[in-house]
């Protein structure tokens, strides 16, 4: 069977390292994870170019099982596809494409990654959260506070005329969401948790405003820790990086395409990290 990651750019998607040591701890031989470039233009043709998918007439041993994607695709997907969970309906974007009976399935996993990911750190539960930044990982993330039970939140971006479609999600969630700018963060900082969506280090301007929060959920993985989770940590707070998201993600990315509840979690963490520290020599060497 084979599955790949798609997205723009996807040179540095950590996907295939955790999917293919999965296949190989589970005895998949015959599984195979690619990594396609690919941007919301090009998606159509792409999926309409795939080949035979799992339950299709005359789909052999090589048919398409499931397709993990990246930014930009997450919201693209949805009409593109026959089916969508509940899940990825309320929070606007599929993660996840599995092919069964002929028919694309779309889903989202990160909600799943971002709440395994509090729960191994001992934030299972917040009573308060601040969320910075508005795009698809935001809104996620306002599933996964809903599913622990936390049903308002402030959410911090810099223009909030921007932020329509997250406060969107947060209607359809249940959630109610107060929208505010970036340089109001001092005024919301008291709470158990703040979620930091920012991409690539962007919270580090924050880090010394931040430092007194008690719990740090930054999604970034790369390079680590970021200076907003270093100025936390320092502090005696607790820190969440965005790799254990992504580990646990992919996990619920392969039991979902594969069919088999168990999934090799220490494996794929196992493989993710080694790629990470393959990537930081290469870089300082």
């Amino acid at each position: 069977m084979r599955a790949a990651v798609m997205g723009s750019p996807i040179g540095h998607s950590l996907s295939p390292h955790l999917h293919r040591a999965a296949y190989q701890a589970m005895g998949l031989g015959g599984w195979s994870y690619e990594a396609f470039e690919c941007d919301e233009a090009r998606l159509p043709g792409l999926l309409a170019g795939l080949g035979p998918v799992r339950g299709q007439p005359g789909a052999g041993a090589d048919a398409w099982a499931g397709l993990s994607l990246t930014m930009p695709l997450k919201r693209a997907v949805l009409p593109l596809l026959d089916t969508v969970s509940t899940l990825a309906v309320e929070v606007g974007g599929a993660n996840t494409v599995v092919f069964r009976d002929g028919l694309r399935h779309g889903d989202n996993t990160d909600v799943y990654g971002i709440e395994q990911a509090l729960s191994e750190a001992g934030v299972p539960a917040p009573r308060s959260a601040t969320v910075l930044g508005g795009g698809a990982t935001a809104a996620s993330a306002l599933a996964a506070l809903r599913n622990l039970g936390l049903f308002s939140a402030t959410l911090l971006v810099r223009d909030p005329a921007r932020a329509g479609e997250t406060a969107a999600v947060a209607e359809r969630l249940g959630v109610a969401l107060a929208v505010e700018t970036f340089d109001k963060l001092d005024a919301f900082t008291g709470v158990d948790l703040v979620v930091s969506t920012l991409p690539g280090g962007a919270a580090d301007v924050f880090a010394q405003r931040l430092a007194r929060v008690p719990a740090l959920f930054d999604v970034v993985y790369s390079p680590w820790p970021t200076g907003a989770a270093a100025a936390v940590l320092a502090a005696g707070g607790t820190v969440v990086g965005g790799f254990e998201m992504l580990v646990h993600q992919a996990v619920l990315q392969v039991r979902l395409m594969t069919g088999v509840a168990e999934v090799p979690v220490a494996a794929m963490r196992a493989a993710g990290e080694a790629e990470l520290l393959r990537r930081s020599a290469a870089r300082t060497g």
